[in-house]
């Protein structure tokens, strides 16, 4: 072991089958995509990492921009009197709260809740901006922090008390309208998973039982773990006038008649990096989806003196701008000191999508070895093959959504008997299995396997079959399984 380069360089030291958790958390910090923070519960991102929610919400702005919604900007104190305001939303988050109680050594009066979610925050506002329909619709995404005291384990970027999202608010004149809303905003999450991070997603609604407080219903995306455990990845809300009627967010129509409006929210948290980590890395550490990668490409020059120095930069320094011009993230590892297969080992740790390796025999051949870090297969390039490298980027982005696809389709089962249900809950998965609707068999599955509806997909309706649990007729196929 090399001390000079600190613990955090060295390498992955557990199977991602034998220690599933232990892997992960090596992963994210050795990969240097977050550490620890001095406050128990709390992470702190590292430029890669935040490079990645960076390119995430790039992508998103522009998908929010394009659907007529606009960025805005939220304090984070909210006073306990607005919190109160929708009974049923409070009492959900009111155990995970953390409350500012004093300025200095004064007390404040009334409590100050640190941001849990912002609806109340946010509709004591939309309530003195919207007075008209002419101000509908009204759509804003926030990109906030939130901070909820986690009773479970804490687990970067899964699970944590302070986490880096964005939570959209809207407001709409007709329920139609406000439901459309809800759709749009889950059809861009689903697409934007898929395509930049490479990861299939189901999706539908939650049950009553699981729909965000306050919410008439709430969609999901689902998304399976390796491990066998449910992921979920973002959520899109209506609010039906839920929060319009307390809040007193009304608008007079064309007759100068007044009504409460119809709303929405909707949210992704940095969870999405967690499930990217878990969904492709391997026991060599992280591999990046080629769109989200920090850096898509490094070039690894070889060489052992200086004559072959003087020989490899300046082509490496061509090829750099020839990717750089087509708009490629290159980075050069010029680092002194370290042998070519630390380096090779260091950038597949780092999940890097593609490494060029060339010394001076590649330059004689006219040629250099290109590694593709998802299967770590290597070819063979001639210099004037090097266009081909974005052309490989998009291939690579494409094998690893085909490749995610069929690992979750190999852990979802169609599974109809309830003690077959209880012997392979332990293995985890997604279970597809018939349900009567009824809140009392949903609880009881959960209590006795630790297994709960994470989804019932859109189209699964079905009146033909048994519930799992009770045996009466079934009216829809949701997904249980066990989650995160």
């Amino acid at each position: 072991m090399n001390f000079s380069l600190g613990k955090e360089d060295v390498g992955i030291t557990v199977s991602k089958n034998d220690d599933f958790s232990e892997w992960y958390t090596q992963v994210v910090l050795k990969a240097k995509l977050a550490d620890y923070a001095p406050v128990k519960g709390l992470i702190v991102l590292r430029p890669d990492g935040y490079s990645i929610w960076e390119s995430l919400r790039s992508t998103f702005d522009k998908k929010f921009s394009r659907n007529g919604i606009r960025n805005g900007f939220l304090p984070i104190l909210i006073p306990e009197s607005l919190l109160g305001k929708e009974q049923k939303h409070f009492a959900g988050f009111n155990p995970e709260v953390f409350w500012v109680t004093h300025s200095g050594t004064n007390e404040i009066g009334d409590r100050l809740a640190l941001r849990p979610t912002s609806e109340t925050l946010a509709y004591t506002l939309y309530s003195k901006w919207i007075q008209s329909w002419r101000d509908l619709p009204l759509k804003i995404n926030f990109w906030n922090t939130a901070l909820r005291a986690e009773i479970k384990a804490t687990k970067p970027f899964l699970r944590t008390s302070e986490f880096l999202w964005q939570e959209g608010h809207t407001v709409h004149s007709t329920q139609e309208e406000a439901e459309k809303e809800v759709m749009k905003i889950l059809d861009i999450y689903k697409n934007t998973v898929e395509e930049e991070l490479a990861i299939p997603v189901t999706t539908g609604k939650k049950s009553e039982k699981e729909k965000f407080v306050g919410a008439v219903y709430t969609t999901t995306m689902e998304s399976i773990m390796p491990d066998g455990k449910a992921l979920q990845m973002g959520t899109s809300h209506f609010l039906g006038q839920n929060f319009s009627k307390p809040f007193e967010v009304k608008f007079a129509d064309k007759d100068n008649v007044e009504h409460f409006a119809w709303q929405t929210s909707w949210g992704v948290s940095w969870r999405l990096i967690g499930a990217m980590i878990m969904a492709h890395g391997d026991d060599k550490g992280l591999v990046l989806p080629p769109k989200v990668a920090p850096m898509q490409v490094v070039i690894v020059p070889i060489y052992r003196n200086d004559e072959g120095k003087e020989i490899v930069l300046p082509k490496v320094e061509e090829i750099k701008k020839e990717l750089e011009s087509k708009d490629i993230r290159v980075h050069v590892d010029e680092r002194e000191g370290l042998s070519p297969g630390y380096k090779f080992n260091d950038w597949e740790l780092k999940g890097v999508p593609l490494r060029i390796e060339i010394g001076p025999k590649d330059i004689e051949k006219n040629s250099i070895v290109v590694a593709k870090r998802y299967n770590l297969e290597k070819i063979s390039l001639g210099f004037t093959e090097i266009e081909k490298i974005p052309t490989i980027l998009d291939e690579i982005q494409v094998e690893m959504l085909k490749k995610s696809k069929e690992e979750a389709k190999k852990n979802t089962l169609e599974i109809s008997d309830y003690s077959d249900f209880k012997s392979k809950i332990e293995k985890g998965g997604f279970f597809n299995s018939p349900w009567c609707g009824k809140l009392e068999c949903e609880e009881k599955i959960k209590e006795e396997t630790g297994a709960e509806i994470r989804v019932i997909p859109f189209g699964s309706e079905n009146i033909n079959q048994k519930c799992i649990y009770c045996q009466e007729q079934s009216v829809s196929i949701p997904v249980f399984a066990r989650g995160y």
